[in-house]
Order: C-alpha cells, then sequence, then structure tokens
C-alpha cells in the first residue's frame, strides 16, 4: 500500500491524532474475495480520489475535515484470515479507548468481522446496519470463518444485526438470518415505509458496515461482485442521514470497492461516501467541541459504553 500523507490532503493542523476527532484504519486485504481481485487496491483508490474531493458539504453546510481526521497506520497482517481479523480488532479497539470516531476503509468484506467485534466489545447492546448486496451469513467458507462470505455471521449471533439491501444469498444462510430484520431490495422498490421501520428495529448505539457492492453497479462497478438491483446515490444519503440523526453511530466501515485502471467514478463515490457519512455524524457539533465516544450526540441519553481495566489495552 502506497503512503498517503493525510486523508483528501487536508492541512497537517487537522490530522494530527491527539486533535483529530476522527480516525481513519485502511485495511488493503484481499486474501478471500473469490471472483474479481484487487480490493487490495481499493484503499490506496479511495484516498487518492479523497485529495480530488472539495472539502465543503452543500446538503450540511460543514467542512468536517475541520474536526480532525488522523489517517492510521494501515493494517498489513495477511498471514492468515484469522490473524488478519485479530489485527483489526485489536487496532480498532485501541482507537475507540482512545475517544475517537473510528472509522475504516478496505479491503474485502472479511476485515469487518475484526471491526465490529471491537465495537461489541465496546459498547452494549450494539445494532450492526449491514448495507449490502449479499447476505454474508455463512458460518464457513473456503474453511475459514474469517471468510468474506462470512462477514457478519458473527454479528448475527452476538448484535442486533439489521441487513439492507441484500439481494443474493445461499439457501443454507436463511437457517442464520432474521427475516423480520431483512430488507431484500426486491421488497424495498415497493415498501415506501423501510427506511423508518429498520431505523425503528435499531438500538441506540449503531456500527454501519457500508459494503459497496450494494450500490447499484450503474454507479458504482468497480466491487469484486456487483450485483444488479442495488441502491441509488440519494435514497443511500437519505436513508444514512436518518441513521445519523437518529441514532448514535458510534463508527463504520466501508469495504470491497476493487478500483479498475478505467473507470475513477468509483473511487471518487467511496471517497465522497466516507465523507458524507462524516459530515452527517458531525453536522451538529462545533469544531472547538470536545468529542464524546460515550455519549449520544444529540444529548438525548447516555449510550451505554463498556468500561474498562486502566491496564487494559
Amino acid at each position: 500500500m502506497q503512503t498517503n500523507k493525510n486523508f483528501a490532503g487536508i492541512p497537517d493542523e487537522n490530522s494530527k491524532l491527539d486533535t483529530s476527532k476522527i480516525v481513519l484504519i485502511p485495511v488493503p486485504y484481499d486474501g478471500t474475495s473469490t471472483w474479481v481481485k484487487g480490493a487490495n487496491k481499493g484503499c490506496d483508490a479511495f484516498l487518492k480520489a479523497s485529495e480530488n474531493m472539495e472539502l465543503y458539504d452543500i446538503e450540511t453546510e460543514t467542512e468536517v475535515y475541520k474536526q480532525g481526521v488522523f489517517l492510521a497506520d494501515a493494517v498489513t497482517e495477511d498471514a492468515s484470515p484469522e490473524a488478519m481479523v485479530d489485527a483489526v480488532h485489536q487496532q480498532t479497539k485501541i482507537y475507540i479507548k482512545k475517544n475517537k470516531f473510528v472509522t475504516l476503509f478496505g479491503g474485502e468484506h472479511s476485515i469487518s468481522i475484526g471491526s465490529i467485534r471491537a465495537f461489541n466489545e465496546c459498547y452494549d447492546n450494539l445494532t450492526v446496519l449491514q448495507i449490502d448486496a449479499h447476505a454474508d451469513l455463512r458460518s464457513e467458507y473456503d474453511g475459514s470463518s474469517c471468510n468474506h462470505a462470512c462477514a457478519v455471521h458473527e454479528a448475527s449471533q452476538t448484535t442486533n444485526l439489521i441487513q439492507v439491501g441484500i439481494r443474493s444469498m445461499d439457501a443454507i444462510e436463511r437457517t442464520f438470518m432474521d427475516e423480520e430484520k431483512t430488507y431484500f431490495a426486491h421488497e424495498m422498490i415497493s415498501n415506501s415505509y423501510w427506511m423508518d421501520n429498520a431505523i425503528d428495529q435499531m438500538t441506540e448505539n449503531v456500527f454501519i458496515t457500508f459494503d459497496l457492492d450494494a450500490l447499484d453497479p450503474s454507479i458504482m462497478p468497480s466491487t469484486g461482485t456487483p450485483e444488479p438491483g442495488g441502491l441509488f446515490w440519494y435514497e443511500t444519503l437519505e436513508f444514512l442521514r436518518k441513521v445519523f440523526e437518529e441514532k448514535n453511530v458510534v463508527g463504520f466501515d466501508i469495504v470491497e470497492l476493487c478500483p479498475n485502471d478505467t473507470d475513477k467514478s468509483s473511487d471518487f463515490l467511496a471517497a465522497k461516501l466516507y465523507y458524507k457519512m462524516l459530515s452527517y455524524k458531525f453536522m451538529d457539533i462545533n469544531n472547538d467541541d470536545a468529542y464524546e465516544n460515550d455519549l449520544s450526540d444529540n444529548g438525548k441519553a447516555k449510550s451505554t459504553q463498556k468500561t474498562f481495566e486502566d491496564d487494559e489495552y
């Protein structure tokens, strides 16, 4: 992975760890993908595209980079899928404990096993909102439970998992699926209330795992496993903004960008999506206000972040 000095080319004063509210962890891993390879190059493509964004968000009238975005060292462990998941888990938890809003960019979807595990250990009663074309509920695939096809199996057993945009799965995955909390793409098209219904099923604390193949390949062709019939840009943003406004989003990851030499629009969309999600999170927070990851930003209630011994991590 190439070294990008700062996310989006922002000034050094907005990218120091001690003063940044946001941490971005790149995870350029592509060890278990089963069709188009190249997700390990997604981080570099995403960071390069981010350097070409305008940093004023029209919708929220904010410049979220001024909250501070620290670009952490990439997690490059690739000895095995299990070793990678453990490394992601450990790094994510370290930055959560540093009172940062922690985000990750993959890499393939298996990285989310580690990020979800870290957030679930830090927050009681966690909802995982999976936005994805694929169910990813297999307990094991190709001899490993840390495969991209198993990305949210553990979350289905240990968290309040809500799946949005699903349109591809194996029959065995129904045995692990809560269909009351699964929003299939072919049903969403005729359900005007799916956004509100999904949000009503969420607990206060929400972690979002966003697989870019959730989006329709007409706007996001650069993924390893594109599926027709996906979400479009403005409906996606409408849903995300509602989630950020109504719930305490404690972190998120974005995965499965598989860049190619001829199409750069996908890289830019991924960078823009990341920036929009940050803008929604911090749109009501002044740049000079402290960020506390154990409080809901809307002030409605204290979240239930788990406590740790002083010598842990």
